[in-house]
């Protein structure tokens, strides 16, 4: 069976929402140390979004080696008990993977990373910013066109 992805994108010249972040929520950027806590909530919702995420130290290499990485850009937020979510964006003004942890799914977090995303995209001078979602993953896609984010265009999945 096919599957497709959306690729979407949201302007960022117009004014944006500001984030409503649920209580206690601390926000922060990569870290080395805060590696392993970040791998395992990609980990976990890695189903959700269809994609495979390598064992951490693999990862970890390919992440931070990436000619597009910069850790101010994978933002990272948690509470007093650890990493509830993460958003893995890269220097070309791409969402890469935004990730909630299960045990936080459906509190207004992802919105509120989602919107924080744009606002330091925004900050940057990028006039856009994209991602890619899974058709089949009508949850995300209804979080991100509910955050202003308009469909682009439509391509199959490719094993790479």
């Amino acid at each position: 069976m096919t599957a497709y992805y959306q690729l979407l994108r949201r302007d960022l010249t117009t004014s944006l929402p500001a984030p409503q972040w649920p209580v206690g929520i601390r926000l922060d950027h990569y870290r080395d140390e805060l590696a392993p806590a970040i791998h395992a909530v990609l980990r976990m919702t890695q189903e959700q979004g269809g994609g495979h995420v390598a064992n951490l130290d693999t990862w970890q290499q390919q992440f931070i080696s990436n000619a597009e990485f910069d850790p101010r850009l994978c933002l990272v937020v948690s509470n007093a008990e650890g990493i509830l979510g993460v958003a893995q964006c890269w220097t070309s003004a791409f969402i890469k993977n935004l990730a909630i942890h299960p045990c936080a799914q459906g509190q207004g977090l992802g919105r509120a990373l989602l919107l924080h995303s744009f606002q330091v995209f925004k900050q940057r001078g990028e006039p856009y910013v994209d991602l890619k979602v899974l058709e089949s993953n009508l949850r995300a896609r209804q979080l991100y066109e509910s955050a202003g984010m308009v469909f682009v265009l439509r391509d199959v999945v490719s094993d790479d």
